[in-house]
């Protein structure tokens, strides 16, 4: 929009026409393009990430009595495949699984034992797994990247001894498996990392043994670990 004004006047030297031009425009007086000073703000680097990990952890499991039996596990070295997703700093997932030796002895109680007081101490070579599925509340910090994980699963126990087929066999055992723990990932790559952490299975005894009945308690394996990680 231009707005023009014309002023004309008379003088005794002669006749003297002044004109002034305003003009408004978008963009200014010249109708010119607006220019600013604002610079683009970088975007902030995404906070979701995705890797697979691998753990190396000692399997230490409690003893655990009930039912007239002592179970004492045990402890061996063991291994964690992981797959995680972290989204943002409170919803992640991952799926795990992790294996180690789940050997244990079995004997009767000093007392109230009933007719296990009769039968002789009883050791079970197995092998012991868990399939997880857990959820991940994490914080990044430069580097680093502190966890904290909870989840449900199942604790799978496969005897070694006496195997299916044979006349004192053993008892498979599949047990549902409450799952927590925490660490913290240290990245020294883009893609690389390492990945330090302590988890807990809590589960109920599993009764192996062809001679012995379950304790029917709950026992815990605690798996201090560490491992490596690679981040797509």
């Amino acid at each position: 929009m231009r707005l023009k004004w014309v002023l004309t006047a008379f003088v005794p030297t002669g006749l003297i026409a002044v004109s002034c031009v305003a003009g408004v425009a978008q963009g200014g007086a010249t109708g010119a393009p607006a220019q600013t000073n604002r610079q683009a703000v970088p975007a902030a680097p995404p906070y979701a990430e995705t890797d697979v990990a691998g753990s190396g952890y000692e399997a230490l499991t409690s003893s655990n009595t009930g039912n007239g039996v002592v179970e004492k596990p045990t402890n061996g070295a063991g291994g964690m495949l992981e797959l995680r997703h972290i989204h943002s700093p409170f919803i992640g997932y991952e799926i795990n699984y992790s294996f180690n030796p789940a050997n244990a002895s079995f004997a009767p109680t000093a007392t109230g034992c009933g007719y296990v007081c009769q039968l002789p101490p009883q050791t079970i070579t197995s092998h012991g797994s868990v399939l997880g599925l857990d959820w991940v509340v994490s914080a990044k910090h430069g580097n680093l990247r502190p966890f904290l994980v909870g989840g449900l699963g199942f604790f799978i126990d496969y005897p070694t001894t006496f195997p299916k087929g044979t006349t004192y066999a053993n008892n498979d055992v599949v047990r549902p498996d409450y799952l927590y723990g925490g660490g913290v990932d240290w990245g020294f790559s883009s893609h690389l990392g390492v990945r330090l952490q302590y988890r807990g299975n809590i589960y109920k005894a599993p009764n192996i043994s062809h001679f012995y009945p379950a304790t029917g308690q709950f026992t815990q394996t605690a798996m201090p670990m560490a491992g490596i990680f690679y981040r797509f």
